[in-house]
């Protein structure tokens, strides 16, 4: 099956499972690739804890900051389901900055990116992300927002509702009520923009290699794995990744390194056309269609 015929399936695949997506696969050896509107910019939710994370890890590489310097942290205000880490502890803690990139990384959890947004703010990430070279991503607000949605409004017992107003509420320009899903306000990036971020940081140019190990080690230790996870991870493989939710977006990025030496960038950016918070089968569809692309990419 040609190329254009294998992308065809994969989205009708998903717009039968009620989701509209933006995915992108690359062959980090040849160069080749296949996706689905790869340059539409949606909102990045958690994946904006990468950039994050590569920023601190530069400053840290830099000395501007100290790995070991330890923080006062407040704990969350959260009492939704979902978050975890310092996000949903009761009292203080002082806790170091190396330690704060895991928790934020790898447990996307949102008080530990605050604290360090804290030490890099919003535009300084954005401008250190235009000096390594990363384009397409934007950083705009700290993670703190993302916990303020109609989701914490509607309460749980009427999560549909936020979800039917994330769905309902846009503009064909991608404008929104909700600001954390309005791109000219919230932190974006496309999957062609993720897929090149995470080439860069497996064979680093602009971005220094120490900075771009110490990124790849967080997402080797993501812990958040529902998604591609299972379409990935074998004893043949290591996968790396970094998962995004906020309201009816689901967002995964990742690299897959095969034992025979094959080595794929992907990025699958959806949202949820379905008004529910728990979607297990959105998360499975998603695996299987990135899955596809990789396994066409590797008979070509």
């Amino acid at each position: 099956m040609n190329t254009e015929a294998v992308i065809g399936r994969v989205r009708r695949q998903l717009q039968e499972g009620g989701l509209r997506g933006c995915l992108l696969v690359r062959d980090l050896h040849t160069g080749d690739e296949a996706g689905i509107e790869p340059d539409t910019a949606l909102p990045s939710a958690s994946l904006v804890k990468v950039p994050l994370a590569l920023a601190t890890a530069e400053r840290v590489r830099r000395g501007e900051l100290d790995g070991a310097a330890r923080l006062d942290v407040r704990p969350g205000r959260s009492t939704a389901l979902g978050p975890t880490g310092l996000t949903r502890f009761r009292h203080p803690v002082r806790i170091a900055v190396d330690d704060l990139l895991y928790l934020s990384t790898c447990l996307s959890d949102e008080t530990a990116a605050d604290a360090l947004f804290g030490l890099t703010p919003p535009a300084h990430v954005t401008a250190l992300l235009q000096e390594l070279g990363v384009r397409g991503i934007s950083v705009r607000h700290t993670a703190d927002e993302l916990s303020d949605t109609p989701v914490e409004r509607f309460g749980t017992g009427q999560a549909h509702l936020a979800h039917a107003l994330a769905i309902d509420a846009g503009t064909s320009g991608r404008g929104h009520r909700v600001p954390q899903l309005d791109t000219t306000r919230a932190n974006t990036g496309s999957a062609r923009a993720w897929v090149d971020l995470l080439a860069g940081l497996w064979e680093p140019t602009s971005i220094p290699a120490e900075t771009a190990a110490s990124v790849r080690g967080l997402m080797l230790h993501n812990v958040l794995r529902q998604r591609l996870t299972p379409d990935f991870a074998s004893d043949a493989t290591r996968w790396w990744s970094k998962t995004g939710t906020l309201l009816n977006l689901r967002h995964e990025i990742g690299v897959v390194e095969h034992a025979d030496g094959g080595a794929f960038a992907v990025a699958v950016l959806t949202e949820s056309l379905v008004p529910a918070a728990a979607q297990p089968g959105a998360d499975a569809l998603m695996g299987q269609a990135a899955r596809t692309l990789r396994d066409h990419l590797r008979q070509l």
